[in-house]
Formats: structure tokens, C-alpha cells, sequence
């Protein structure tokens, strides 16, 4: 009896330490959480306000960064050339989907893929410069957000500048002739929106940052009234180096992005990038859960920011006029 109540108690403890060795087991063998892993691609760099704003969307809806998100950076410093090479790296790297911010990067990794998903940011006719076939459906691999609504932005923008410095009938016209859309938009807007405003534009092209001050040179050389920055990541980044340079040259200047009037631009007309790019989070989101970009519309903005330096005006001696400041969303005084 002794003996058959000792190999029962073995047993017993036993099987105890067999169902602990199989439920440590079992814990260990539960699948970890899934780690995303995405691709950003960057005109300039990828340590602006908009993108922040992207991480901060994505975390909100549980995307974590170091956690269970993974995030490829490329940055092409304004050498749009290098763009091509830096989506085929992020391609190469099989990420599940990538986003890409402005015409030039959305552009390089359309070409580099047709499978894996694209969020792009930032791209005012994206049907237009054939990155998605229509805004309600997109189809492909490709959708996002969109800068403007279509039918008359860039002359809306014009027409701003004009109402703010009245007195203005020259204005020089920055713009990169690489970015498809303006290629695509200006041509058709700019030139009857300015006859009908009585101005003259002059068109300054610029491909990189180098070119930037030369053409501010340009601008006063040929008598200039004011400036007007058709928006582009190299007009951006830093945002106070327009703003600098033009207050230097005494030039009024309008521009699509609010940073550039709160770093010391004149006025600026447009979406509010901070809210695109957060938008844009909500893409990446539902594609990390299983939708697909064909079947995502296109996003367009539904509120533009007229936003004016005070400052910047009293420092070019230039008053803008009580009507123009009542329509502002934004006064920085």
C-alpha cells in the first residue's frame, strides 16, 4: 500500500509537471503581434511638422512606431534625380504598402511598383497626371490625398495675391518645372487668371534649392512687384528661406503652405498639410487592415487657409487691405 501510494503520488506530481511543461509551451508558442512595415518616401527630408503629424495619426489608431510599426525612411534632399534609385530601394525591401509625399516621390514609386499598396500626400490632380484612374476609384495600387480641389485653385491663389498688394502688376512666379502637376495646371490657369487681373507674370524656373536665390535675383532684376511660390517640397523646406530672402528683396509673397507665412512670408493660400498628412494615416490604416487602394477614394481638402503676417507687411511698408483681412482664417501680428 505504501509502495502504490508513493507511485500514485509520482504520478500525480507528474502530470503536474507535464501540464505546466505544455501550458509553457503553449504560451510560448502564441503568435507575437504583427509588426507593419512601411515605406516613406521624401522630396527633402522626413523631419518636417507633416510628417510628425502622419506618426501621431498612426499611433492614434494603435499604429506604434518601434512597436508593432515599422517605418523605411528615404529622403532625396531636393535631388529629385536620387528618387527613382530610392523608391526601388523601398520596393526591394517589400514593405506592405508606402507612402509618398508631392508629385515627384508619388510619381517615383508608381513607376517602381504596381503591386504594392501607395498612400500618396499632397498631389493636387493626381487623375490628371495619371496616378490614379478617377477620384472615386482609384484603381491600381495607388490612392491618397489630394492638395486641392480641381477648377480654378491656382487662379484663386493669383487672385488673392493681387486683392492683398493691389499695387502689384509685375509679379514673378516661382515653380519647378519637374512637378507634373504644376506642369499640368499652370499652363491652363495662371495665364488667363493674370489677363484678367491686368498683371504680368514672369516665370522663374527652379529645379533645385540652389536655384532659389538667383531667381529671387532674377525677380527684383527685372522689377518685380511681387512673388508668387507655386507650390513644391524645395519651396518648403527650410521654411524660413524663402520668407528670408524675400524680405531682403522686398517682395511681397504668396504661398500655398501656412509654415512659410508663420516663418515670416507675406500670405499664403491653401489645405492645411497638417490635416492632409493626418488623413493621409487613415489610408494607411485601413490598408494595413485589408482594404485595397482601388477601392479607396481619392480625398480632396474641404476648407483652404488664408493666412497674413502683419509683421512681414509693416516691414515691407505695404498696407493689405481691410477686405483682404476679414476674409483671413489666420492673422499673425
Amino acid at each position: 500500500m505504501i509502495a502504490d501510494r508513493g507511485t500514485s503520488r509520482c504520478i500525480q506530481l507528474c502530470a503536474i509537471a507535464s501540464g505546466l511543461i505544455a501550458a509553457s509551451v503553449s504560451v510560448g508558442a502564441q503568435p507575437t503581434e504583427r509588426v507593419a512595415h512601411i515605406g516613406l518616401l521624401c522630396s527633402i527630408r522626413c523631419e518636417i511638422p507633416g510628417y510628425d503629424a502622419l506618426r501621431d495619426a498612426l499611433r492614434s489608431a494603435g499604429w506604434v512606431e518601434g512597436g508593432n510599426l515599422h517605418i523605411e525612411y528615404r529622403a532625396a534632399g531636393g535631388q529629385f534625380e536620387l528618387l527613382p534609385a530610392l523608391a526601388r530601394e523601398l520596393v526591394d525591401l517589400k514593405p506592405d504598402l508606402i507612402i509618398a509625399s508631392s508629385p515627384q516621390p508619388s510619381r517615383a514609386v508608381k513607376n517602381a511598383t504596381s503591386t504594392i499598396p501607395i498612400v500618396f500626400i499632397a498631389v493636387a490632380d493626381p487623375v490628371r497626371v495619371g496616378l490614379v484612374e478617377s477620384l472615386a476609384r482609384p484603381g491600381g495600387n495607388v490612392t491618397g490625398v489630394a492638395t486641392v480641389v480641381l477648377g480654378g485653385f491656382m487662379a484663386k491663389g493669383l487672385e488673392v495675391l493681387k486683392q492683398a498688394v493691389p499695387q502689384a502688376t509685375r509679379i514673378a512666379v516661382l515653380l519647378n518645372p519637374s512637378n507634373e502637376v504644376t506642369n499640368a495646371l499652370f499652363p491652363v490657369e495662371a495665364p488667363p487668371a493674370a489677363r484678367q487681373l491686368g498683371v504680368k507674370l514672369q516665370v522663374l524656373e527652379v529645379r533645385s534649392p540652389e536655384g532659389i536665390e538667383p531667381a529671387i535675383d532674377a525677380a527684383v532684376q527685372q522689377h518685380a512687384d511681387a512673388l508668387w511660390v507655386v507650390g513644391d517640397p524645395i519651396f518648403h523646406n527650410p521654411s524660413q528661406r524663402i520668407p528670408d530672402l524675400a524680405l531682403r528683396a522686398r517682395l511681397p509673397t504668396m504661398y500655398l503652405v501656412r509654415e512659410m507665412v508663420v516663418a515670416g512670408g507675406l500670405l499664403s493660400y491653401g489645405p492645411d498639410f497638417i490635416e492632409l498628412n493626418r488623413r493621409g494615416a487613415v489610408y494607411v490604416d485601413k490598408i494595413l487592415k485589408g482594404a485595397k487602394p482601388a477601392d479607396l477614394a481619392v480625398e480632396q481638402p474641404t476648407k483652404f487657409q488664408l493666412v497674413i503676417n502683419l509683421k512681414t507687411a509693416k516691414a515691407l511698408g505695404i498696407t493689405i487691405p481691410q477686405s483682404v483681412l476679414l476674409r483671413a482664417d489666420e492673422v499673425i501680428q
